[in-house]
């Protein structure tokens, strides 16, 4: 099973609407996906329709007796399960502190489950804690959706430089999101940070009003636009992601 993160520092950049329109893309390839949603927003939980509920809160799933299985629900698209958040997430550091390995203890959840998927996708809520910590160590890749703005290029930054103070760090595939090609400052933005940043993946994602259609319709764009531009940039988006991680 490979375990993928849709992490960044900076809030607001597009980490959950990847999360699920990613997880719609590779159940669409043919994979087995899980869906684990970190963030006590639950606003992956929410877009695949499920109940926000955590059976017992998150300090009974992570203690050592602590089982993904139990919480893993199905969602209305074919070959994709998800894990629900509720707001006892809000206390993962505090419990996760309280745990023998805390730093190892989302990877051994995971591991529980890894032959019953292909992919896993941990949608993370922006930060850096010991939580963002554990999900390093469970995680082989960081998917970090970059705005092309002066702030956002900074977190991008930031958290290259923290990875690399890391024993073993996951491998990070930044990509542009949330891209307005009509502004002068997001085509200079890009140009620079490709230059860069050579593992930028090839594959942006547009500002685009049928992507805020996600919150009404509950649902991953290509479900209800199937032929938009976004739609097309999250299934080459994948395709890009496939082939860093497959060949």
């Amino acid at each position: 099973m490979r375990i993928l993160a849709t992490y960044s520092i900076k809030g607001g950049v597009g980490k959950t609407t990847s999360a699920v329109n990613l997880a719609r893309e590779a159940a669409a390839s043919g994979g087995r996906v899980l869906v684990w949603d970190l963030d006590p927003q639950g606003a992956a939980t929410y877009f695949f329709r499920i109940r926000p509920k955590v059976k017992g809160g998150t300090q009974r799933l992570v203690s050592a007796k602590g089982d993904l299985v139990e919480h893993i629900r199905a969602s209305d698209l074919p070959g994709v399960h998800v894990v629900p958040a509720d707001f006892s997430l809000r206390n993962l550091d505090l419990h996760l502190d309280g745990s023998k390995r805390p730093i190892e203890r989302l990877a051994a959840l995971l591991a529980g489950v890894a032959d019953r998927y292909d992919v896993a996708l941990l949608d993370c809520p922006p930060s850096i804690s010991l939580a963002s910590e554990s999900v390093f160590g469970a995680a082989g890749s960081l998917l970090v959706p970059v705005i092309p703005t002066t702030l956002s290029s900074r977190t991008l930054l930031q958290l290259s430089t923290f990875l690399a103070t890391q024993e073993h760090p996951p491998a990070l595939l930044p990509y542009f999101s949330m891209v307005d090609g009509r502004k002068r400052l997001h085509r200079e933005t890009m140009a620079e940070l490709r230059a860069e940043w050579p593992d930028l993946l090839p594959t942006a994602i547009p500002a685009a009003s049928t992507i805020e259609r996600m919150g009404p319709e509950r649902a991953p764009v290509a479900s209800y636009d199937p032929t938009s531009n976004a739609a097309a940039a999250f299934k080459q988006l994948w395709a890009d992601i496939a082939a860093r991680l497959w060949t």
